[in-house]
């Protein structure tokens, strides 16, 4: 496994247990469709939550809030859209959530859970 692979699949490991920690049930790591992938699917009550984990381990090219630009949200609402046609089950509510993980030389990870975003 490349570097670069193992620490976002660390991140998401990450995320997926504060998502867990925070009440949320995770139905899908690395969920598919046919236009590509969210990283993580869980739902918040009867609410679905596509969740995009950003993972860095320094802020030098800014942090991983700065990566979600409006034309990646765009894209997470359509892998959503497209996710969600593809099951039998109905959702009241479906919300963009993105998770943003930084990976210090040294110390604790830092995680911020930006709930709604798109």
């Amino acid at each position: 496994m490349r570097a670069i692979d193992a620490v976002g699949d660390y991140g998401e490991r990450l995320a997926e247990r504060l998502l867990v920690d925070q009440g949320m049930t995770v139905l899908e790591r690395r969920g598919r469709c046919r236009q590509g992938e969210i990283d993580i699917v869980a739902l918040d009550g009867e609410g679905l939550v596509g969740c995009e984990v950003k993972t860095r381990r320094s802020l030098l090219a800014g942090t991983p809030a700065d990566a979600v630009t409006p034309v990646k949200l765009a894209r997470l609402r359509r892998l959503a859209a497209a996710w969600l046609a593809q099951q039998p089950r109905w959702f009241p509510d479906v919300r963009i959530d993105v998770v943003c993980v930084v990976l210090p030389g040294r110390g604790a990870p830092r995680i911020e859970h930006l709930r709604g975003v798109a």
